[in-house]
Parts: C-alpha cells; structure tokens; sequence
C-alpha cells in the first residue's frame, strides 16, 4: 500500500532557475498522490536567493508555530549559496520545543548542510542529508535508487549500507553520524554553528573542487581540532575537480593518502552521498556503528526520527 506524505517545501538558499523542473517535481509528487505545501517557495526571488533572508528565515521558523499541523516531510528546493545568511535569525528554541521527538524528516543536501548543522548545534535536532526537489525529485530521470533508500530510511527505525569498497585501514566504531558538505562544514569552524560532536563519525563530500582544495578544507578541520574529537572520517564523492598538469601526479588518491598521514583518524573511502545521481540519504546526528576492512565497510545507522 502506497503511503501519502504531506511536503513542505522550503528554499533557504538559492531560487529555482529552470520553472520546468520544478513544474516536473511538483508534478511527481502530486501524481504519487502527496500534497505539497510551501510551493511559494519556488516561486520568490531576491537577488540570487530565493526570497529575502527574513522571508528564507520565517518559512523555516513557521514550523515552530504549535498551531499548525507539522508536515512529515520537510524538503529543501535547492542548494547554491544563502543558508548561512539566515542562520542568525532561526527560532532554535522554538524548533527545538515543536519538533523534538516528532516524526518530521529535515531533507536536502549541498548549502542545505549549514541549516542542518545550525539545527544540531543550536537545538539538537536530528535532520536528512538527501535528495532535495530540483536535482531529484525534479530529475528528467529520477534515480530509483535515491528514491528507494529515501523511503526506506525515513520509514524503518534503523537500517545498515553495505559497500564492497575495499578498504586499507579496519576500524570498527560507534559514534554520533554527522557531516555533509565539506565547504559549507569548513565555514563554519569557529562559530556557535557548528556541532560540538565528541566521538562522531564526521561524513564529507563536495563537487567541482580540486584535490588540493579539498586537503586544505580537511587541514582546517584537523588545525582547528575538530577531527581529533572523531572516531573517523568518511569521505562521500568528489566529482567535478578537473586535474591541471600543475598537479604532477598529485590527484585525489595522493591527497587521501596525505591526508591519513596526519589527521590521526581513520579515514574511509567511498561513501554513496554527494552530489550524484544515485545517492544515500544519512540521518545528521544519529547514532551509527561502522565496520571497515579489506572488503568494503558496513554502516548501521539508527536513532532519529521516522515517519510512523
């Protein structure tokens, strides 16, 4: 049996530049027989963003108001840039009294890491890094496996991926998983944003970045002591940094290595979460066990919120 869902849509960073995809998503959803609120969202523009940084701010701190009926999904549009210019003005008292303890998925990915870090640090709510409505659900063709692990995960109390990618260090632990975009991560060492998370499982990704640029993100989060408080660190998909000749060889396999040289962590590789088509949705700030070996490594994830 086909279970409907209530989606709120909120785009705290960029507006949507192409209406067809959103026409297509919109169009998904509704036929799969949803209902989908928040569709203004889409439709403002400000600049580059979508919206004013108080219009961005007050559609998420609408969820805080105890008068309305909660929605089970709540899905970022997009990603782009935008999200940290309203982290100041979040209700994270209020958030955190209406939604503690309530089946209500957070879901997006990209630029939407610095809402999901702010909502952990500020009021411990646990949130989704997953598909968002234009890159996914609005895809000219949506990728089953997204989907298929969306749903499982947001419906099942726990569930465990499996990956045959071999690994050169072994590490079995638990600890708290968190993480997401790797830029979006990086500015935010320093401010009252960022989770003070002791004997996590740190999670990273980016897109079009070179591997140098993605060592000396890494170094800032090892520098500023943060990966020395983890029990390891995961790295998702990368794509998108072309290699110039500069490189002489130094690709992203030098840079791992480099980078297990130093950090004094575990480091694994291969994680399915990223900017890609066929991509994991994690839950940020839940309890998780991780087993690496030779093999390819197993991570169970439980404790966060799921739809009944």
């Amino acid at each position: 049996m086909t279970v409907h869902r209530t989606f709120e849509l909120i785009a705290p960073s960029g507006y949507p530049h192409d209406p067809a995809v959103i026409h297509r998503a919109l169009g998904r959803l509704r036929q799969q027989g949803h209902q989908v609120e928040g569709v203004r969202a889409t439709e403002r523009r400000f600049q580059r963003f979508a919206g004013t940084d108080g219009e961005r701010a007050a559609e998420i701190n609408h969820l805080a108001d105890p008068s309305r009926k909660l929605p089970d999904i709540v899905l970022a549009v997009r990603g782009g840039y935008g999200a940290v210019r309203i982290l100041h003005g979040l209700d994270y008292e209020g958030l955190q009294r209406r939604l503690t303890d309530q089946p209500v998925a957070f879901v997006g990915h990209s630029d939407f890491t610095a809402i999901q870090m702010a909502l952990l640090a500020r009021a411990g709510l646990t949130t989704f890094g997953g598909p968002m409505l234009m890159s996914d659900f609005g895809a000219e063709k949506v990728s089953n496996f997204t989907m298929q692990h969306f749903w499982e995960t947001l419906s099942k109390p726990s569930f465990t991926v499996t990956s045959r990618v071999p690994q050169v260090q072994s590490v079995d632990v638990n600890g708290t998983l968190w993480g997401g975009n790797l830029a979006v991560l990086t500015s935010l060492v320093g401010t009252p944003y960022m989770p003070p998370v002791e004997d996590g499982i740190l999670f990273v990704e980016d897109v079009n970045e070179q591997p140098f640029r993605i060592e000396r993100m890494i170094y800032q989060l090892h520098l500023a002591g943060i990966l020395a408080r983890q029990r390891a660190l995961v790295l998702g998909d990368f794509s998108g940094g072309r290699p110039f000749d500069y490189d002489n060889g130094y690709d992203l396999n030098a840079m791992v290595e480099q980078i297990r040289s130093v950090i004094g962590i575990p480091v694994i590789t291969g994680l399915q979460f990223g900017h890609i088509e066929d991509m994991l949705t994690l839950p940020v700030g839940a309890d998780a066990q991780l087993k690496a070996d030779g093999q390819g490594f197993t991570l169970t994830v439980s404790g966060y919120p799921h739809l009944a």
